[in-house]
């Protein structure tokens, strides 16, 4: 864990909710001035505490209007099957997140479609014919209850 304190945690919020602020503009959140500021800022990305700057992109408005949680078990747990499998997902550019897990599933997949098409397309003749694939249960979301990328800073000032 990188140590950070409470400048760079005022620094870190306020990115997280605006990553376009000038130095300045930070400068004046955090209390410092600009030069301090950007030092600061530059080693927290040194450190890879800020990992990237991006745009957040409405789904929906540009006509992805499905989302789904894909559940995979694996054929065989070996470390070349799951490479394999990793290969698989990593090709796939509707599979925005995709994470290993305990429990009933080897694997949880977020997807980003168009409709309903695209995940039958997906799930049919993607996934399923994979050889490292034994199992295959999707969930189409219907509701969308919070959606967030920022971390929970203030636990970090206690």
């Amino acid at each position: 864990m990188i140590p950070v304190d409470a400048l760079d945690l005022k620094i870190l919020a306020a990115l997280q909710e605006d990553g376009r602020l000038t130095n300045q503009q930070l400068a004046d959140v955090a209390g410092l001035s600009a030069s301090q500021c950007s030092r600061r800022r530059m080693r927290l990305e040194e450190e890879k505490v800020i990992a990237g700057y991006h745009a957040d992109l409405a789904g929906e408005a540009l006509g992805f209007n499905v989302i789904a949680f894909i559940h995979i078990t694996l054929a065989t747990h070996s470390p070349d099957n799951a490479k394999r499998f990793r290969a698989l997902v990593n090709r796939v550019d509707d599979i925005q997140e995709a994470y290993s897990l305990t429990g009933d599933a080897d694997y949880l997949l977020k997807a980003v479609l168009r409709d309903l098409k695209s995940l039958s397309d997906i799930v049919n003749n993607v996934l399923m014919p994979h050889q490292s694939v034994a199992h295959v249960r999707s969930s189409i979301v219907l509701d969308r209850l919070k959606e967030s990328g920022r971390l929970p800073l203030k636990v970090l000032a206690r």
